[in-house]
């Protein structure tokens, strides 16, 4: 998911950081960045509220 990487770095948080925040492990978000691990709604959220940005911005409309 590209967005992520970048709402990452607005955010100004680590991969680490954020394997800690949800109780992850750090693969497990490098692993969701780069496309290599799927993700469902509920967790594109959990992503979202970490990173105050709204859902939508995840999927971009075109």
């Amino acid at each position: 998911m590209k967005r992520l990487r970048q709402a990452r770095e607005d955010a100004d948080l680590s991969q680490t950081k954020v394997a800690k925040a949800l109780r992850r492990p750090q693969t497990y978000v490098s692993k969701a960045e780069i496309g290599e691990r799927r993700l469902d709604v509920l967790e594109v959220q959990e992503f979202a509220k970490l990173y105050h940005k709204p859902l939508s911005y995840f999927f971009p409309k075109g």
